[in-house]
């Protein structure tokens, strides 16, 4: 029996602070941690914003919104993605995403999406055929940038998976 060991790097940037983002960077990353003053988040108490940011300019924000039922709540990440995808469709491209997440009653820290999310982003950049670049709060108030979503789920499930319609 052959056993092949192979080993999987992702490729991202560390940044130290926010001083380290680009001029667009930094709007998005500001955007989102804006964001989560608007979560619905009264069970967890850990309120999520996710931004996103358009070619054309244009900002559009999800949050997380949570539900007594919890599986019927939603992540930032997947609300700010259907909600662009309903309010507008035809948009113009991602050009830039940015997440952050912090308790009710406290500081900014490490959040990283959830698998369904990384399932859904990677769905989105697969359809508008370009890389969307990602910022994610890291550990001691460091910045992860990675230059598309594809780097954080690397054996995703994707269209070309499915068999042929018709």
């Amino acid at each position: 029996m052959a056993r092949n060991s192979r080993q999987q790097l992702i490729d991202f940037d560390e940044l130290d602070a926010a001083t380290d983002l680009t001029p667009a960077e930094h709007t998005t990353w500001q955007a989102a941690r804006d964001a989560t003053a608007h979560a619905y988040a009264p069970y967890s108490g850990f309120h999520v914003g996710a931004a996103l940011l358009l070619a054309d300019g244009t900002l559009f924000k999800g949050t997380n919104q949570e539900n007594a039922a919890y599986p019927s709540g939603l992540c930032a990440e997947r609300t700010a993605l259907f909600g662009l995808a309903a309010a507008q469709p035809g948009h113009a491209p991602i050009v830039g995403m940015a997440v952050a997440a912090r308790p009710r009653h406290g500081s900014f820290g490490p959040a990283l999406p959830c698998g369904a999310c990384r399932q859904v982003m990677l769905e989105y950049e697969s359809r508008q055929g370009q890389p969307i670049p990602l910022l994610l709060p890291g550990r001691d108030g460091t910045i992860l940038r990675f230059s598309t979503l594809s780097a954080l789920m690397p054996f995703c499930f994707s269209p070309d998976d499915l068999p042929p319609v018709g």
